[in-house]
């Protein structure tokens, strides 16, 4: 079948915040990003556009598969050298209710998106799947965000807050009430604090600033850096700490 005027209007749109947020959907591009929505979450696929190139590379023809000229996919792509499919799909909603897992990562206006997917992967693959953020954070559901997480943000319980005291004041309702913000420069040892992974939250700040925002009664967490090296990157940092969980309880 092919793409349809509509279909195509839609594709563009879905490349800024607002055509995301009146359609209630996103593109998921690439051939990993899509196989991972296909395997894991097929009801939530509109439609997908391909190439036959991008046909071949998936290894199966899906259903609601909307065959796309080459020339005319390349319009379509947010990539220079594409790999010939997107698809469309609702987004979730926002996670509610009670936690689920033993902490909640959350992103304090992190706002590169390679970042963000990094981070999101890491989280996944901890077997975590709780990753709160606040405004000034970049987009989720963003073209950059998706391709980098790998459509990983489909199986993780998002919640989005204004503030990072809105996010803490939250986690605390829900019983998890412990705030640890990932700090270069001071505080504990990440492989020495207790109840680091206990009920809490564990806040990454963006890059350069770190955590911008303000939770009352937060405690500070370092990695210590024995090369005297002034900081890494807010997902390598995030990713020490979410595996140093893993090492604890396996302990």
């Amino acid at each position: 079948m092919d793409l349809s005027r509509r279909e195509k209007a839609l594709l563009l749109a879905l490349t800024t915040r607002g055509g995301r947020r009146r359609s209630g959907c996103c593109r998921c591009e690439g051939v990993r990003a899509v196989r991972e929505l296909l395997t894991n979450f097929p009801e939530k696929v509109r439609f997908i556009a391909a190439t036959e190139r991008g046909i071949e590379a998936l290894g199966t023809a899906p259903d609601k598969l909307r065959i796309v000229p080459e020339r005319e996919f390349e319009e379509l792509s947010g990539t220079v050298n594409s790999q010939g499919v997107i698809a469309v799909a609702d987004m979730p909603e926002m996670a509610s209710g009670a936690v689920q897992g033993d902490f909640i990562l959350a992103l304090d206006q992190l706002g590169d998106p390679g970042n963000f997917g990094t981070i999101a992967r890491s989280l996944r693959a901890a077997g975590q799947h709780e990753l709160w953020y606040t405004k000034g954070s970049i987009d989720p559901w963003g073209d950059k965000a998706i391709r980098s997480g790998m459509g990983v943000q489909f199986a993780l319980r998002m919640r989005r807050f204004d503030t990072l005291e809105e996010l803490a004041l939250a986690a605390r309702e829900l019983g998890f009430c412990k705030i640890f913000i990932a700090d270069p420069h001071q505080g504990e040892s990440c492989f020495k604090q207790q109840g680091l992974f206990e009920h809490s939250v564990i806040v990454i700040g963006g890059e350069p600033n770190g955590v911008l925002g303000v939770a009352p009664d937060a405690a500070r967490v370092m990695i210590p850096m024995p090369g005297d090296y002034e900081s890494i990157n807010a997902a390598q940092a995030a990713t020490v700490l979410i595996f140093e969980s893993v090492r604890r309880s396996m302990e």
